[in-house]
């Protein structure tokens, strides 16, 4: 039954699909690795395994056609309303919250099949790259249990590595697909702005905050993303293109492409640990024909303009709950709304105008290189009871944000970037690569993704706990 629930997520659609596995056989043997794991990880906080498996009867009675999901179980992070499913966001304030309606990404999930099974743990409001709430407590790495899984989709990834769902969604506003994904040696793929669209959402112009996909492969990841993927008029950001073209085949050719590479984004501090398992995969862009060179775009501003953006976004996300929940609300959350309250219009006239320079620098360094291939965490996995690390090879992080600028150096120039597993520190803890690509060029990121996972082959180490 494990290695059934080891089995790429389209291995399975297509078994399903021709009759040679039942949706039932499937779901029943995702409900007994969540029974047999969860209680070690904390992964899925609201568990559904008679209604997965009503669903899963239902859908072989009927045997639908052409839903390219059909079938397989998705556990939904618990920041997505699910309509007549609990979804708390982590907070206390919605600790019994029962939507009445679906978000998006869970209607396109249910419309291609997908049977729900459960929900992701996630820090509160999705708010910080270390996942634990007041609600359901922290999820631990499968790797080390006393170690974080990262976050803010720290329980999608945990179920993903631990094979309790072939895939999953999350969500990226700082770090939260990619921090978790090398956290725990699975994918997390952070798509441009407006790939998949998001509805109901509070700041619907938003571009800093974007869904995306978990999956144990590149291939998986794009699988999902055809799903997740695609333009809907309740999200005035989305993009036109249908997520079909993630379908395509991923093989290419990678002779003679350009690739930039950093040790640090210009600076960051890094672990020594980490840099150790980064540098030692240079030689593998190199074997791939890649044209490797040391350079990373000026990121002058990303920390004042990030910071600025988020604490407005913060008005937005928490602004109503202040007046009567204050005392419900996380520290960082108060804090994130207080630096926010601060601001004028001409702090965000500036903070919009940095992000603009930012985003025409990269965009003109992505002009001479194909890809900026980085550090997708500047350090390993760290205790599961620190909230935070408060310091990075002997840098001091001024607050609950500053470790995550790997990754929100990326986000605030809305590029489309993937944490792609790289390899293991010797303590035995994930360490993941970054690739970041052209504005709106997210498949060519899947494809260079593709053919480092396959030269590397670091994604087939599962952790013990699951053997």
């Amino acid at each position: 039954m494990s290695d059934l629930c080891f089995t790429p997520a389209r291995k399975l659609a297509q078994l399903i699909r021709a009759r040679k596995l039942s949706a039932t056989e499937v779901v029943q043997a995702f409900i007994a690795q969540i029974e047999r794991v969860n209680p070690k990880v904390n992964a899925i906080v609201t568990f559904l395994p008679e209604d997965a498996l009503k669903a899963a009867k239902a859908f072989d009675r009927k045997k639908p056609k052409n839903l390219p999901l059909g079938g397989l179980p998705i556990a939904i992070k618990d920041v997505i309303a699910t309509k007549g499913v609990r979804t708390t966001w982590g907070s206390l304030v919605y600790k019994d919250h029962v939507p009445a309606e679906d978000h998006i990404l869970a209607e396109r999930l249910k419309a291609a099949g997908a049977i729900l099974i459960g929900k992701t743990n996630t820090p509160e409001f999705g708010a910080g790259s270390q996942t634990f709430n007041e609600v359901f407590g922290a999820p631990r790495n499968p790797y080390d249990l006393s170690k974080t899984c990262g976050g803010s989709s720290g329980g999608a990834a945990v179920a993903t590595a631990c094979g309790m769902v072939p895939f999953a969604d999350g969500g990226d506003f700082a770090a939260s697909l990619r921090n978790p994904g090398s956290f725990c040696n699975v994918i997390g793929f952070r798509p441009s702005t407006g790939r998949v669209p998001a509805y109901p959402h509070p700041y619907p112009w938003s571009n800093l905050s974007e869904l995306g996909p978990m999956a144990r492969t590149v291939s998986d990841a794009a699988f999902l993303l055809s799903v997740m993927a695609g333009p809907d008029p309740r999200a005035p950001t989305s993009i036109m293109e249908p997520g079909s073209i993630f379908n395509k085949p991923l093989k290419r050719n990678f002779r003679k492409t350009r690739v930039a590479w950093s040790r640090d984004l210009g600076g960051l501090p890094v672990d020594p640990a980490v840099a150790k398992v980064i540098e030692e995969q240079r030689r593998v862009f190199a074997e791939l024909g890649c044209i490797i060179e040391d350079a990373e775009p000026d990121f002058s501003g990303a920390t004042e303009a990030f910071e600025a953006l988020r604490g407005l976004t913060y008005q937005h996300r928490v602004g109503a709950l202040i007046k009567d929940h204050r005392d419900k609300l996380k520290d960082t959350i108060l804090w994130n709304y207080e630096e926010g309250r601060k601001l004028g219009a001409p702090d965000l006239a500036k903070a919009e105008g940095l992000r603009t320079a930012l985003y025409h620098r990269m965009r003109k360094f992505l002009e001479k290189f194909d890809f900026f291939v980085c550090p997708t965490n500047q350090l390993p996995p760290f205790s599961v009871d620190e909230p935070y690390p408060k310091e990075i090879a002997g840098t001091q992080m001024g607050n609950y944000l500053d470790w995550m600028k790997s990754c929100y150096y990326i986000t605030i120039t809305t590029h489309p970037a993937i944490s792609v597993p790289a390899g293991f520190t010797e303590d035995g803890l994930p360490v993941g690569i970054q690739i970041v690509g052209r504005y709106r060029e997210d498949f060519s990121v899947l494809q260079l993704a593709h053919a480092f996972e396959q030269a590397t082959q670091i994604w087939k180490r599962r952790p013990s706990l699951v053997a």
